[in-house]
């Protein structure tokens, strides 16, 4: 089996299929040097418990019939549909690639605005945007666009003390800009109510228990007058809001607010002081609607108000999003634009784009997993209950004897058309030498790693 991604959803659903199906041999492909995804480079460098799962995914690895194949570009190092002709069934499994953008005016001329996963990406030493150099010495105040987990550790980051962070496998690139940051408020912005709010539970009460950070009480008028009929988790929720942080605002030095009911219309410059720079976000008031506003789904109206939030420094964090890998039409899989997802039956198998309901048109041999199965929602649990899904549908269908692929050799078939196009590959081995001049860099700066933040880096110290 080719996995076409080193993430959660690779991982998890190649574990599940070895442990399914005797022998199985899988050969997993990513395009950078190095794996494990947003495992590395989506997760809070603070929050290094949630990458635990990666030695899971160094069991997987450590298999005599597992081959981790790097620094290779599907479309470009070798094309998708070779891929057809050497195995039985691949695992689309790349996550998302892009971020969502807002398509007001103003997005993408004026200095000043960033997308929350290219921020995410750059503090995490990611190469595609090691060059990204935010400017968080312009402003005291940053507008993060979207009410979601992502959102508030763009939030968190920026309000922490830098020192607590240096200890982390955040870049020392970051750390520098971070430690000459102006960001003294953040506003974190959502369309909708506190009741439909995106975030868990555990992450606004960090943000609570950050010291010398305040929270800005919410309008009374938003929140249930009586919690104790909501179910467990939303009462939990709320009440967090509603006690809010201990630090007065008028005893902090930093502070942040949830504001809500505002949908972004314009990101504005100054024409007098700087035209191709940031200096508001204008906003258009929404109004729930509905006969039940405490609804976590509840839908919102335009209002004719407005109103804006003086600004050098926005984030926008409403939403990842998955793109084709080229040569996907050319061997039948059709990609859902819209949703962002891989045509498949909600179990993980590849379908047919002329009919997606008829089960007949069931691509043979072609799985998907994680966001470009379900679209980017969730954390790495909900993706390794997905992942599994997709592992139980191959396994059966294996078990069935449901038509597959041609079959054949794989990656020892392929490895040296691959060489033949002057493609330097990555191994396993390979990344276990990389992985220690990461720690041994780390090390010399107090911290668990200093992650390369560029490939050719990863690569020379291979030589």
């Amino acid at each position: 089996m080719a996995v076409l991604g080193s993430g959660p959803a690779g991982f998890y659903t190649a574990y599940k299929v070895m442990q399914g199906i005797q022998n199985a041999i899988v050969d997993m492909y990513e395009s950078l040097p190095v794996p494990f995804g947003l495992v590395r480079y989506g997760v809070a460098p603070d929050h290094p418990e949630v990458k635990n799962c990666q030695d899971k995914f160094i069991e997987v690895a450590s298999s005599p019939n597992f081959n981790f194949i790097g620094n290779i570009k599907v479309g470009q190092d070798v094309l998708l549909k070779t891929f057809t002709d050497h195995y039985d069934a691949i695992l689309f499994a790349y996550g998302a690639s892009k971020d969502r953008k807002l398509g007001i005016p103003g997005e993408d001329k004026l200095a000043g605005i960033y997308s929350a996963r290219d921020f995410v990406g750059w503090y995490n030493g990611l190469p595609e945007f090691s060059h990204l150099a935010p400017q968080l010495d312009v402003s005291d105040t940053a507008v993060i666009i979207g009410q979601g987990n992502v959102a508030l550790d763009v939030a968190r980051t920026l309000l922490k003390d830098v020192d607590t962070l240096r200890h982390t496998d955040m870049s020392e690139q970051a750390l520098a800009t971070l430690s000459k940051s102006k960001v003294k408020r953040v506003h974190v912005v959502g369309r909708r109510g506190p009741m439909q709010v995106s975030f868990t539970i555990k992450e606004v009460r960090e943000l609570m228990k950050l010291p010398s950070v305040a929270f800005e009480p919410i309008d009374g008028s938003l929140l249930p007058p009586d919690i104790s009929s909501l179910p467990r988790t939303a009462k939990r929720l709320t009440k967090l809001l509603i006690d809010g942080s201990s630090l007065p605002l008028a005893g902090a030095s930093k502070s942040w607010a949830l504001n809500f009911l505002l949908s972004p219309v314009e990101f504005m410059s100054s024409s007098s002081v700087n035209p191709s720079h940031l200096d508001a976000v204008n906003f258009q008031t929404m109004k729930l609607i509905g006969a039940d506003q405490l609804d976590p789904a509840a839908k919102v109206d335009w209002t004719d108000e407005r109103q804006s939030i003086p600004t050098s420094l926005a984030f926008r964090s409403i939403g990842y999003q998955s793109e084709p890998l080229p040569g996907m039409a050319e061997i039948g899989v059709g990609f859902d634009k819209r949703r962002g997802i891989i045509n498949n039956d909600y179990y993980g198998r590849l379908i047919s784009p002329t009919n997606e309901r008829n089960p007949a048109n069931l691509i043979p041999g072609m799985y998907c997993a994680g966001w470009v199965k379900r679209g980017p929602t969730g954390v790495i649990a909900n993706t390794m209950e997905d992942s599994f899904a997709t592992a139980e549908a191959i396994i059966a269908d294996w078990a069935n004897k449901t038509p597959f692929l041609l079959g054949g050799d794989g990656w020892e078939s392929l490895k040296e058309e691959v060489a033949a196009k002057g493609a330097r590959t990555v191994s396993w081995e390979d990344w276990l030498k990389i992985d220690a001049a990461e720690r041994s860099r780390g090390k010399l700066l107090g911290k668990e790693r200093e992650k390369f933040t560029s490939s050719q880096d990863m690569l020379a110290c291979l030589d």
